[in-house]
């Protein structure tokens, strides 16, 4: 396997005469282009070589003894008495972070996500790439290292819901691996209420699922009487519920896990707000080339100088550039999370050092965005581009 390069946006700094200022003045021919006091450079993180698994052919047979076969008949029948839909033994386990197996034959874009198959996550993935081959993890770090160890092309994981908010474990994440962003999703969330074949929701007593997934339908399960148990993913719900074939639980889940568990749907779109969106990013080893055939986004992090009105004057660059930002998150920075300050009258104060992840609607081939960033990094110690990367507008 070809060992390749990651490349990575960041800043060099060279004198200027009116740093941050000298796009504002003037739109004259050539200035739109002047980067002398910011000047982005590329360049490239070695990667360490990985080795490529033999993979068995999709079609071999099993060499299995006369006993094997007669067990393994069993339990398939065993698991058709207890009514399952498939054998879920035949859908993919979650790769986990230890995994260092690669099997990959080539024939299609391998995407990770976190959760079991039909996770919402999954939904999201098949939207991005419609005909990839969709790999379980299962934790958010473990879809992170499938992707640098070359197990995965890509990886698709949510950061923010309209309902539930940010997912603060993926921010921190991002900071952590040195993956860009290449893409978004947007997915319409549908909750569903199921349970196994031939009970009602009226004969249901308690209900699994995600603890956002069981707020977010508050005022359905509150109608009908039903204690919520957590669990770790909405898919793993619905297995359970599968699984253990107590016909008083059910899960609250998607509708294609309905389909792979063999459950049936009580009631659809239980949530509590129609409305109910997830953003999903898609991650690569690689960034892409942003254009400006298309919208686009750009994510950045980075931390401000001490002082009063700094954070005002970073977000000032974007706006005095007519560049619209579309989110803003603090998270402590976890090098130096405390700061202390002399104070000569008190004695000395704590403060906490933040990370503040930005989104913006803008493509970094546009010179204004280009501009910005060197705008900024005059108040930053830190900056870096997660990526630029064309807008779903479609949830």
């Amino acid at each position: 396997m070809a060992v390749k390069g990651a490349p990575t946006w960041g800043y060099a700094k060279t004198p200027c005469s009116h740093p941050g200022i000298s796009d504002l003045g003037s739109t004259r021919s050539g200035l739109a282009f002047n980067l002398s006091f910011r000047k982005w450079e590329c360049c490239c993180l070695g990667v360490a070589s990985a080795q490529r698994a033999i993979t068995p052919v999709e079609d071999e047979k099993p060499n299995l003894t006369g006993a094997e076969y007669s067990g393994a008949i069993q339990r398939i029948e065993d698991n058709e008495s207890r009514g399952f839909h498939k054998d879920m033994n035949l859908l993919p386990k979650p790769l986990t972070a230890n995994d260092l197996s690669s099997p990959r034959d080539g024939s299609k874009v391998r995407v990770a996500y976190q959760g079991l198959p039909g996770a919402y996550s999954e939904d999201a993935a098949l939207k991005a790439y419609p005909k990839c081959e969709t790999v379980p993890c299962d934790q958010f770090e473990a879809a992170f290292k499938a992707v640098e160890l070359w197990l995965v092309d890509k990886a698709v994981l949510p950061i923010e819901n309209s309902v539930g908010g940010s997912i603060h474990r993926n921010y921190d994440l991002l900071l952590r691996h040195r993956l860009h962003i290449v893409g978004e999703v947007q997915l319409q969330v549908n909750h569903c209420l199921l349970g196994l074949p031939g009970v009602t929701k009226e004969e249901l007593k308690r209900v699994l699922s995600h603890p956002q997934a069981l707020a977010q339908c508050e005022m359905t399960l509150s109608s009908l009487g039903i204690v919520r148990i957590n669990a770790d993913d909405s898919a793993l719900a619905a297995q359970m519920v599968a699984s253990t074939g107590l016909r008083n639980t059910g899960a609250v889940a998607s509708a294609r896990a309905a389909k792979i568990y063999g459950l049936d749907i009580l009631a659809e779109k239980i949530q509590d707000d129609d409305d109910n969106i997830t953003r999903f990013l898609i991650l690569a080893r690689e960034p892409i080339i942003p254009g400006t055939d298309r919208p686009y986004k750009t994510s950045v992090v980075f931390t401000l100088e001490e002082g009063p009105g700094v954070l005002f004057k970073a977000l000032a660059v974007f706006a005095l550039r007519g560049i619209n930002l579309t989110k803003i998150e603090s998270r402590p920075q976890r090098q130096r999370p405390l700061r202390v300050v002399d104070d000569s009258n008190e004695g000395s104060a704590k403060y906490f050092d933040y990370l503040f992840y930005i989104d913006f609607e803008a493509s970094m081939a546009e010179p204004r965005a280009q501009y910005a960033l060197g705008h900024l990094q005059e108040f930053a110690r830190f900056l870096r581009v997660l990526g630029s990367y064309p807008m779903d507008i479609i949830p």
